[in-house]
């Protein structure tokens, strides 16, 4: 997916709480597009030819430091020639100086470069920084699905329409756990092993139950049972019941699916009338953690039973693994 995304400054200011110390411009109307960052600590001694202004620029302790040992003119083609590059916006870290040089704000207004002030010292600032833009810039796909807080685990629920995701959610809310999404599961690959799902806002808290219509999970239930956000530990994929295949019934070899490169763990809940999905779903997420904490209880059943589960005939392979189980609306 190579969809380029972006965030705007305003976003990141509410997020870091950072301090304005000059901007032209509204800052919802100034994107940052990339998620890496920068101290400009090279450019400020050289010409710098392979400076990227799209990223966002920390001026620390380091870096001020050098910009006070220099002569005056020396520190205005320093700064000249840094901020000419005009980087799309520029940080002063608290561990630099109290109260930032006039010279710098000087160099701001005449190059039109938003200039902020954080009460973090750099190190922390910078990896608050890429925090923020490792989510908000993260590929990302939707998906027609539930996602819940189960007991802590993330547990993405997915299958044909009308299967009875939304009413297992009800019973899940009820029964003390925390609604996410419902019907479009916006994904974020955040890193190459952590997937985060949300709600797109317009729908946030909401549930379509067939039959009743849509209710809206924070008034019905309270703050309590919802969330904005979490990461998705576990996929199940609720299917109508079929008399043909065959389920699985130990759990010894674990099944995944694939979501924007990424392998989530996956199990297929066949559904019929009388199962308690609610419980079978509060089940598996404790499960999951317990297999992600290293215990297995079905290896430890056949150690038991005297018997090596890497003996046993598993004829099936993982087909399971990169299987597409997304459904449409």
């Amino acid at each position: 997916m190579n969809e380029k995304y972006s965030v705007p400054l305003s976003k990141i200011i509410n997020y870091t709480g950072m301090e304005i110390i000059r901007l032209s411009r509204d800052p919802g109307d100034i994107y940052i597009s990339t998620k890496e960052v920068a101290r400009p600590g090279l450019i400020l001694a050289i010409d710098d030819k392979n400076f990227i202004s799209d990223r966002i620029q920390f001026i620390g302790n380091a870096e001020m430091m050098f910009l006070l040992d220099l002569s005056e003119q020396e520190r205005e083609e320093s700064l000249e020639r840094f901020f000419s590059k005009r980087p799309v916006t520029v940080i002063i870290s608290a561990d630099s100086t109290v109260i930032v040089p006039d010279i710098i704000i000087e160099k701001s207004k005449k190059y039109d470069v938003p200039l902020l002030k954080t009460n973090l010292d750099t190190s922390t600032a910078i990896s608050s920084m890429v925090s923020v833009l490792n989510v908000e810039l993260a590929e990302r796909i939707t998906r027609h699905g539930v996602l819940v807080d189960v007991s802590g685990e993330g547990i993405l629920i997915v299958g044909e329409s009308g299967v009875g995701k939304s009413e297992t959610v009800i019973e899940l809310i009820k029964r003390g756990h925390r609604l996410v999404a419902d019907d479009a599961v916006e994904i974020r690959r955040v890193s190459s092993r952590t997937l985060v799902g949300s709600s797109p806002e317009n729908i946030r808290y909401f549930i379509e139950l067939r039959g009743i219509g849509i209710v809206d999970a924070r008034r019905l239930f309270g703050m309590g049972a919802v969330k904005n956000t979490i990461k998705i530990d576990l996929v199940i994929n609720l299917e109508n019941w079929d008399q043909s295949k065959t389920y699985e019934r130990m759990g010894v070899e674990d099944k995944y699916t694939e979501i924007l490169g990424n392998r989530v763990p996956l199990i297929e809940v066949p559904v019929s009338p009388g199962r308690n999905l609610a419980i079978i779903i509060e089940v598996a997420a404790i499960n999951n953690r317990q297999k992600k904490m290293g215990y297995n209880s079905a290896k430890e059943l056949l150690s038991n039973l005297g018997i090596n589960s890497d003996d046993i005939d598993n004829t099936r392979e993982n087909d399971y693994y990169k299987r597409d189980i997304w459904y449409d609306y």
